[in-house]
C-alpha cells in the first residue's frame, strides 16, 4: 500500500470504482441488529427452542466481563465503519473543495453526532449533573474527529504510527499506573457499604490507600477509577461508564483501521480478488495477535483494551471481505437491499429507535389480548411488527432519496 496514497500532497486517490453497495449493506447489517435484530433473535429463541437458534441466541448478548461474542463485534464493527467512511467522504471533499473544507465537515459533524448522542441519554431533562457525557455517538463522534483530522493532516505512516501508538500507550497506561486497592464494581461496592457501615464512596475511596497495577477486573482498573474521579455527570454502571474517558482513546484506533481498509479499498491499484485476498489476511492477522496479547492484556469489550481492538478490527476485516465478495464480486445484490435501506440512513434509524420507540406501537398493534392469546408467540409478533416498522421507515426514506447526513 503506498504511502503516497494518503499524503499532504495527495490526500486521496482518485476511486477506482462508484459508491460501493457492499459498505452501505454492511453498515445497515452492523445497525440492524442494534434496532430490533437482537431482540428478534431472543423472541424466535424463545418460541422456537431447537438448538442452532439457541446457539445463535446466546450470541446476541455482550460476554459478562472477559472474550468476545458476536454482539460484542456491533459497536466496534460500526467504529470500523465509520473510518472508512470517512476516507471516501472526506476523500471527495478534499478533491473538490479542499482540505479547509473537509476538516470544517469534521468538526461540523463531530459536533453533531456527538449532542444528538447526549439528547439520546435525555440530555438535560434530569438536571446538569445527570448528563451522560459519553455515549455511543458521542464515542463515534470522537474516533470520526480525531481520524478524520488525522487524515486531512499526516500521511498513511503518520497515521499508522499514531495507532501503534495508541494501542501501545494505552497497554503501558492500564498495566503500569498505579490504582487504589479498591473495587467499584456495584456488587463489591454493596459489600464494602455493609462493612463499612457507610456508603460515601468518594470517603471509602480515597481511604484505601494501597497501591495495585495491572489490575483488570470488573470495577478496579486504571480506566474505570479514572471515570469515578473525573468524568462528570451520569456513569451507565454507577461508578464509571463503559463508554468512558480514557476507554475513548483506543477507540480512536479501531477508527483508524477502518481508515487503513478505506484507504487500501481507494487505491486504483488493488483489484477486487486482491482486495478481498489481503482484507482476509488483515482479518485473520488481527484476531490471531488480538488474542495473542489478551493472554496478558484481556480481551475486554467494556474497557476497549487494546488486544480487544485487534480482535475487533479483525473480524471486521472478515466480515468486510464477505460482503465485499458476495456484493461486489459475485453480483448477489437483492438480499442485501434492506441492510442497504438502513444502511444509508444509520444514524438516522439509531435516533429513531431511540426516540419513536418502535415496540410501543408494535403492541398497539398486535399486543394486548392478540399478544396474550397468542403467549410466547405473541412476543415474537411484538418484535416482528416492530423491525418491520424500522424497515417501512428506512424504505420510504430510501425511495424518496432522503439521506440524513449529520
Amino acid at each position: 500500500m503506498s504511502d503516497t496514497l494518503n499524503s499532504p500532497a495527495n490526500p486521496a486517490a482518485p476511486m477506482a470504482a462508484p459508491r460501493l453497495l457492499s459498505l452501505d449493506a454492511l453498515r445497515g447489517f452492523d445497525m440492524f441488529w442494534i434496532v430490533g435484530g437482537d431482540e428478534l433473535v431472543h423472541r424466535f429463541a424463545a418460541a422456537f427452542p431447537v438448538a442452532p437458534l439457541k446457539l445463535i441466541d446466546g450470541q446476541m448478548d455482550h460476554v459478562a466481563w472477559r472474550g468476545v461474542a458476536f454482539y460484542d463485534l456491533i459497536f466496534p464493527l460500526f467504529v470500523f465503519m465509520a473510518g472508512i467512511s470517512a476516507v471516501f467522504s472526506l476523500g471527495r471533499t478534499i478533491e473538490k473543495y479542499g482540505r479547509a473544507t473537509a476538516i470544517k465537515r469534521i468538526f461540523f459533524r463531530s459536533l453533531i453526532i456527538y449532542f444528538l448522542g447526549v439528547l439520546v441519554y435525555k440530555g438535560l431533562a434530569n438536571g446538569v449533573d445527570q448528563i451522560r457525557w459519553v455515549g455511543v455517538l458521542q464515542r463515534i463522534a470522537i474516533s470520526y474527529f480525531f481520524t478524520g483530522l488525522l487524515f486531512c493532516t499526516l500521511p498513511l505512516r503518520g497515521m499508522v504510527a499514531v495507532c501503534v501508538a495508541i494501542l501501545l500507550g494505552y497497554w503501558g497506561v492500564m498495566t503500569f499506573v498505579p490504582v487504589r486497592d479498591f473495587n467499584l464494581e456495584t456488587a463489591h461496592l454493596a459489600q464494602t457499604y455493609a462493612q463499612a457501615g457507610s456508603t460515601n464512596t468518594v470517603a471509602l475511596f480515597q481511604a484505601a490507600t494501597n497501591l495495585v497495577t495491572g489490575r483488570f477486573d470488573d470495577g478496579l482498573n486504571v480506566a474505570q477509577h479514572f471515570d469515578f474521579q473525573h468524568l462528570p455527570g451520569r456513569k451507565w454502571d454507577g461508578a464509571y461508564d463503559p463508554e468512558g474517558l480514557l476507554s475513548s482513546i483506543p477507540a480512536i484506533a479501531t477508527c483508524l483501521l477502518g481508515a487503513f481498509a478505506g484507504i487500501f479499498l481507494r487505491n486504483p491499484k488493488f483489484g477486487d480478488r486482491e482486495r478481498v485476498k489481503w482484507l482476509l489476511v488483515a482479518g485473520v492477522a488481527g484476531v490471531a495477535l488480538g488474542f495473542l496479547w489478551g493472554v496478558q492484556f484481556p480481551v475486554i469489550k467494556k474497557l476497549w483494551t487494546s488486544s480487544y481492538v485487534l480482535v475487533a478490527g479483525g473480524y471486521a476485516c472478515l466480515i468486510l471481505a464477505a460482503f465485499y465478495q458476495v456484493i461486489e464480486i459475485w453480483g448477489k445484490r437483492q438480499w442485501c437491499t434492506p441492510f442497504v435501506w438502513i444502511g444509508t440512513n444509520s444514524i438516522t434509524i439509531y435516533l429513531a429507535y431511540h426516540l419513536i420507540k418502535f415496540e410501543d406501537y408494535a403492541e398497539r398493534i398486535v399486543g394486548g389480548p392478540v399478544q396474550a392469546r397468542l403467549g410466547v408467540y405473541g412476543n415474537l409478533l411484538i418484535a416482528l411488527v416492530d423491525v418491520l416498522m424500522m424497515f417501512a421507515l428506512v424504505r420510504f426514506l430510501y425511495r424518496r432519496k432522503i439521506f440524513l447526513r449529520f
